[in-house]
């Protein structure tokens, strides 16, 4: 598979900004992801010397996966293959071919039309079930002769199918179904509507197999012309995903008249469309690099580092200061039970357990078959939870006021004054930072292993050249 396509340019016009490793990173492409990551809505923009360092260790990163062999993974091709397939597919699709099926939708609607106007008919429905006993069948034709005799008297239609109509749906409307052709009403329904000639035109009662309709004629109209309907149909299509079977359908027969599967037709579009598309080309290889570096850092940092207990252990004891607090927290539990004597029994239940086990013991003791105790276990900052503020912190503003069914509440934990006692008090702020270190220590040494230029004369031509 070809990962992403490169194209000769030529020097005069794109010279090389910098080289890494021996492979040639072109003003183009720097200032491709340079002026991406510097747009209007990029809060943390970067300065164009700072953006060179950043950009290296990118490079670097994906250098390191390639060298690795990364790109191999079966993983990979295919997250790849996706990315890239979403932008190359729709290149495969003619704007003639999509023309040809909104034209081949509208004659296939007008075609559906059977010569007769849409119609929009409106009912008042008067339900049976299948098995209706005749006494039901005989209230049932009592109950809608009852409603056509009022519209004969002059009744609203739309009031009374609003109220009495068994069909809810399109009660609220006033009893309106839709505008329709042939075939799309039950057989009774439509042979009743085609026989009302003008707006307005009520029928009379008529059974169908699933009970008693008065059908009014809402309205009638010719299809409108397809200069018309062309926007509509067009976007139906393409919200049922025609630009994609379309594409598809181009791949395979690429593949038969090329004689090769469509993943290699695949490649070979992409090799052609970045060839006349820089911007295209770029955004290809960002998919590439981008893959790349997360598998790249994923596999030797991220994971690794979250891993490292004894790492994490060890770095956070060095960077406890870090970590101090303004003001007190409490570690621990904070419940609420359905009766007082639960209150010391809990307390009593977790006095020396794990932490750790302390929701799974409460639960098994106190919620086996209902739920009498319920709980909360975290690190609660002075001020964010008013029952520990009150029973632990002593601040009491009337803000804990007890719960409808549990009013009795309890604690078990300790007051942390200065910060975390353990790197697990805050974990996801300690392996974020330890991460980052690994991740400086990793880049210095791609910057060893890797030889690095930068062109200083080619660099102050970024976004500065005609």
């Amino acid at each position: 598979m070809t990962m992403f396509c490169c194209v000769s340019v030529s020097a005069q016009n794109d010279p090389v900004v910098m080289r890494i490793n021996g492979q040639d990173v072109t003003r183009s492409e720097f200032e491709y992801n340079y002026n991406k990551n510097n747009t209007e809505g990029v809060v943390d923009k970067k300065g164009l010397d700072e953006y060179v360092d950043l950009f290296i260790n990118y490079k670097l990163k994906v250098m390191a996966a390639l060298d690795d062999k990364l790109d191999t993974l079966t993983s990979y091709k295919q997250e790849f293959a996706q990315y890239r397939d979403q932008q190359i597919r729709p290149l495969l699709v003619s704007s003639d071919a999509i023309e040809k099926e909104v034209r081949n939708y509208y004659d296939n609607m007008e075609k559906s039309l059977e010569g007769h106007d849409l119609y929009l008919p409106a009912h008042i429905f008067v339900q049976l079930g299948q098995q209706a006993t005749d006494a039901q069948k005989a209230a049932g034709k009592q109950r809608i002769d009852s409603i056509y005799n009022a519209l004969k008297n002059g009744a609203n239609f739309d009031e009374l199918a609003s109220k009495h109509s068994d069909d809810k749906q399109t009660g609220a409307r006033g009893g309106i179904i839709q505008w329709v052709g042939p075939h799309q009403l039950l057989p009774e329904m439509e042979k009743v509507m085609y026989e009302l000639k003008d707006s307005g035109d009520v029928s009379a009662p008529v059974l169908s197999p699933v009970g008693y309709h008065i059908i009014q004629l809402k309205g009638r109209k010719p299809l409108d012309s397809y200069g018309t309907l062309h926007d509509q149909i067009a976007n139906l299509l393409t919200q049922r995903g025609i630009r994609d079977q379309l594409a598809l359908q181009a791949a395979e027969d690429l593949a038969a008249e090329r004689h090769i599967t469509v993943e290699q037709v695949m490649d070979q579009e992409t090799e052609k469309a970045c060839a006349a598309d820089d911007e295209l080309k770029y955004l290809v290889q960002e998919y590439h690099d981008g893959l790349l570096l997360f598998e790249e850092c994923s596999r030797n940092i991220w994971e690794p580092a979250a891993k490292d207990t004894t790492g994490l252990v060890k770095f956070f004891k060095k960077n406890k200061k870090k970590y101090a607090w303004n003001i007190p927290h409490f570690k621990g539990m904070v419940y609420y039970c359905r009766q007082q004597a639960d209150v010391d029994a809990v307390k009593k239940l977790l006095k020396g357990a794990d932490e750790s086990q302390w929701t799974k013991m409460v639960r098994e003791k106190f919620n086996a078959d209902s739920i009498c105790v319920r709980m909360e276990q975290k690190i609660f900052q002075k001020g964010s939870n008013a029952y520990v503020d009150s029973l632990v912190f002593k601040v009491n503003n009337g803000k804990a006021k007890p719960r409808k069914d549990f009013p009795y509440s309890g604690v078990v934990g300790v007051v942390l004054k200065k910060g975390p006692a353990k790197w697990t008090d805050v974990s996801a702020d300690v392996v974020a930072d330890y991460q980052a270190m690994r991740e400086a220590e990793f880049v210095a040494d791609l910057r060893k292993r890797y030889k690095v230029e930068v062109f200083q004369d080619v660099l102050k031509t970024v976004n500065n050249h005609k």
